[in-house]
């Protein structure tokens, strides 16, 4: 009889130090992450609590970028406007179940003095344009396809983000991936006081 590594003589099964040996690595695993982050200047932090961002307290430049639908969108702290900017592309799958929720969330809701601002990173217009169509958002977005703002200025490599800016462009808070209708609701109130 043949066993393939990792399997005990006991009808195939794999053997406990397979196991005791996947443990192991998902253990390292996660210390690396936990060490890089740190030493990049995030902090990890465990289930949907936001993340803390080496972007957190600086003060980003004025952008303006040509609107998804035409016109200029420019950096709301510009006009002294306390925004949300949320981060997403047609392409990216997470973005996809958060888009809708959030801009239900902006339709229905007094928002104040602050703008929410969309801005669809590295993405064709057309595929843009359909994807808020179809999610019926209906705050301003910005259409950056070379990753300008999203790249350049907030060096986001990812998608969704969502940040959460001032009236004077200061990074109140960023936070990294779906947001929960919740915290987006949370960090609104904050930018609103």
């Amino acid at each position: 009889m043949f066993l393939s590594e990792g399997t005990s003589a006991k009808r195939g099964r794999p053997s406990p130090m397979m196991f005791v040996s996947i443990g192991i690595g998902a253990v390292i695993a996660i210390a690396l992450i936990s060490v890089v982050s740190v030493l990049t200047g995030g902090k990890v932090t465990s289930g949907s609590a936001p993340v803390t961002s080496a972007l957190q307290g600086k003060t980003i430049a004025n952008f303006s970028e040509s609107g998804l639908n035409g016109g200029v969108e420019k950096a709301p702290w510009e006009s002294h406007r306390p925004s949300v900017l949320v981060f997403f592309a047609s392409w990216c799958t997470v973005c996809q179940p958060e888009i809708p929720k959030v801009a239900t969330y902006v339709s229905t809701h007094r928002l104040g003095r602050v703008v929410v601002l969309g801005v669809d990173a590295g993405d064709a217009r057309s595929a843009a344009r359909a994807f808020v169509k179809k999610d019926q958002v209906t705050f301003p977005v910005a259409f950056d396809p070379n990753d300008t703002v999203t790249s350049g200025l907030f060096d986001f490599d990812a998608l969704p983000e969502t940040v959460f800016l001032s009236a004077k462009g200061v990074v109140e808070s960023v936070h990294i991936g779906r947001i929960p209708i919740a915290q987006f609701a949370s960090g609104i109130r904050q930018l609103q006081s």
